[in-house]
């Protein structure tokens, strides 16, 4: 509370030579699936009705266990697809390469699609809603929109894929970690990789 009120870190006898061990992802849990309609998409009103916490020794594997524990399983093949605002082509294509190295399909619609053939990537082009099916909608997983029109264009893919629960992240933070988090359940052998532990076993440790 005070340093929200503009107190300085220094202010604090906070330790400085502590190393933790491990990571800590705390993730929101949303109730839209519940509610008839509703998009997906945060603003600055109150939408979560918990939270959950996923601890492991690196963020990758704290970020999966955090998705499980929220109720979304990263899935570890198939198709991804990938629309992403201008600004975003570029962090985008290093997230589709990634992902086609893990054996992923990428599908993506057109802007989108030739900057990443431009990139040397093996990508499907598909269409936006209102240019007819097969489109978009069939197959989701990230997204990134910008102003209000292409917000409202995009309420379908949302809720499609909140309704087919398939996992679906609005910023490029969010997908880079699912793509970490995917990469290291591959590594790990799926979510049976992923390793439970007590929290005692977790400490700070004094370098």
């Amino acid at each position: 509370a005070r340093v929200m009120a503009g107190e300085p870190l220094s202010a604090f006898s906070v330790p400085h030579n502590q190393k933790l061990d491990h990571v800590a992802v705390k993730e929101a849990v949303f109730p839209f699936t519940r509610f008839h309609g509703v998009d997906i998409i945060l603003g600055p009103e109150m939408k979560s009705t918990g939270e959950v916490m996923g601890i492991d020794r690196d963020f990758p594997r704290a970020f999966a266990k955090a998705q499980l524990g929220a109720g979304t399983e990263l899935p570890l093949s198939g198709t991804v697809f990938i629309s992403v605002k201008n600004d975003d082509k570029e962090p985008a294509s290093r997230l589709a390469g990634r992902l086609q190295a893990a054996g992923f399909s990428i599908l993506a619609t057109g802007g989108t699609a030739s900057y990443f053939a431009a990139q040397g990537l093996r990508v499907e082009t598909v269409k936006k809603v209102a240019e007819g099916r097969p489109h978009c909608v069939d197959a989701i997983v990230i997204n990134t929109t910008e102003g209000a029109q292409a917000i409202s264009d995009s309420f379908s893919i949302r809720r499609s894929s909140l309704l087919g629960n398939v996992p679906h992240y609005t910023t490029m933070t969010g997908a880079a970690a699912a793509v970490g988090a995917i990469e290291a359940q591959l590594m790990d052998n799926g979510i049976a990789g992923l390793e439970v532990a007590p929290l005692q076993s977790y400490s700070i440790k004094a370098e």
